[in-house]
């Protein structure tokens, strides 16, 4: 039912859906310039026949919404003590079960300076492949890249990265964060 329901609404809206959803990994979902994001990605998960799980700041679950966040796969997350959630999701991964969950590494919907470094730690400990979403508002497209493997080459991973997110917009192009961790920098002789 709920990939039905979201061929019709991508279909209605105009927004293409590209690729092929992954069953097991970290789902980077870039840029991330508008809470619509959120949304076209249950989409194009839905449509492929995955509910991924998704970290949501704590302050979002208050009250009925919630519940609904919950319902829709949404974990929240203390941003100021993630470690625990880190730990229990890193377990879970490697319990052997799919697993999928959807980090949007930009921390935020404006433009700042880094992206987090949460998708390629997780993936990284957990020994699980990155996988490349993407949302593209000039286009009207939204949907799944390459997978990669994080490795101990942090710069190398993130120009893998970074390549595949040269001329992806979001829906609002100016709050777009160019894809760079902190570690890069100390990672650089």
């Amino acid at each position: 039912m709920r990939s039905r329901l979201a061929r019709i609404v991508l279909r209605l809206s105009g927004w293409t859906a590209v690729g092929d959803v992954p069953r097991t990994g970290v789902l980077v979902g870039a840029p991330h310039t508008s809470n619509w994001d959120f949304v076209m990605m249950l989409l194009v998960m839905w449509r492929g026949g995955v509910t991924p799980r998704v970290l949501i700041k704590k302050e979002f679950f208050r009250g009925p919404l919630g519940w609904l966040l919950r319902r829709l796969g949404g974990l929240p997350i203390d941003r100021d003590n993630p470690g625990d959630v880190v730990r229990k999701l890193v377990h879970e991964a490697r319990s052997g079960e799919p697993f999928l969950l959807i980090l949007a590494a930009e921390g935020t919907r404006g433009r700042g300076e880094y992206w987090k470094s949460g998708f390629w730690r997780i993936a990284r400990s957990a020994q699980l492949p990155i996988a490349l979403a993407f949302i593209d508002g000039p286009s009207r497209t939204a949907g799944f890249g390459p997978t990669i493997r994080a490795t101990s080459d942090v710069v190398a991973d993130m120009d893998l990265v970074r390549a595949f997110y040269r001329d992806k917009r979001g829906i609002h192009p100016e709050r777009r964060t160019e894809p760079r961790l902190r570690e890069e920098s100390q990672a650089r002789p």
